[in-house]
């Protein structure tokens, strides 16, 4: 985060809360399961796994739509390097709608699959570094990072800034907040409400420079 430039960290704050917007509507569908903290999902399936529940296929395919999101988003991503952030967020726009349309129609698992595979692909927006990549839609690493630089600035050093990491966890909590709200009122329609936040982000990444540094 210390490497962005501030447009590119106000995207990476809105792509956060996008994420967490999706997971709130998502782990709303789907009873418990996530579809894009795949920590949980583990955690989950290890449990699933041990106590023979019937549903232990589900979070196994959660996490493995992920991955086919992460390699959608990395390969597109690719292609189009200069414009990572527009293709890859057009891209989540475009699987959103998708669920939101399978969703009206009641293809739960569809929908979910969508959803799914949308925030894999989500956390390549900002992955054109491959060796130090930023969690876009998980908040342990930013916790961390939080928590190391308060520790520097406390032990003396005063360039260590933790609050860019906080902020970025403050975001996925606003989204999911949001999310939440959004989705006890309006139910399956709050897929809409993500559909609109993924176009907005698309056509904002338009306005980030391409040749700006990245992460």
């Amino acid at each position: 985060m210390q490497r962005f430039t501030p447009p590119q960290r106000l995207f990476a704050y809105a792509v956060a809360a996008l994420a967490g917007f999706v997971d709130v509507t998502g782990f709303l569908q789907v009873d418990g399961y996530f579809v894009s903290f795949m920590t949980g999902n583990t955690t989950l399936l290890a449990r699933d796994l041990a106590g023979g529940a019937s549903r232990v296929a589900v979070p196994a395919l959660l996490i493995a739509g992920f991955v086919i999101g992460v390699v959608t988003g990395t390969l597109v991503g690719d292609r189009l390097a200069s414009r990572r952030k527009v293709v890859v967020t057009a891209l989540v726009a475009a699987l959103l709608v998708c669920a939101a349309l399978a969703r009206s129609v009641e293809l739960r698992e569809i929908s979910l699959g969508l959803l799914v595979v949308a925030m894999g692909a989500l956390n390549t927006a900002l992955s054109a570094n491959r060796e130090s990549p930023v969690g876009l839609t998980y908040m342990t690493g930013a916790l961390v990072r939080t928590g190391q630089l308060l520790a520097d600035r406390i032990a003396g050093d005063r360039k260590a800034n933790p609050l860019p990491f906080a902020l970025l966890w403050l975001s996925l909590l606003a989204g999911a907040l949001g999310g939440a709200v959004v989705g006890l009122y309006w139910g399956a329609a709050s897929l809409w409400v993500a559909c609109a936040f993924a176009l907005a982000l698309c056509l904002a990444a338009m306005r980030i420079p391409a040749r700006a540094p990245t992460a």
